[in-house]
């Protein structure tokens, strides 16, 4: 059972999403960032 969802709803449902991905990918980053900074300063000790 799936319900109808209004134009306006489907629009603010991709939205959403897209800010949740954004959200994602920037914490993904960030903790490749972070893992590289710590990797490299290990390297020069």
């Amino acid at each position: 059972m799936s319900a109808i969802m209004t134009p306006e709803e489907l629009k603010a449902r991709k939205r959403r999403n897209l800010w949740i991905a954004l959200s994602i990918a920037a914490f993904v980053g960030l903790v490749f960032l972070i893992t590289l900074t710590k990797l490299q300063a290990g390297l020069h000790q």
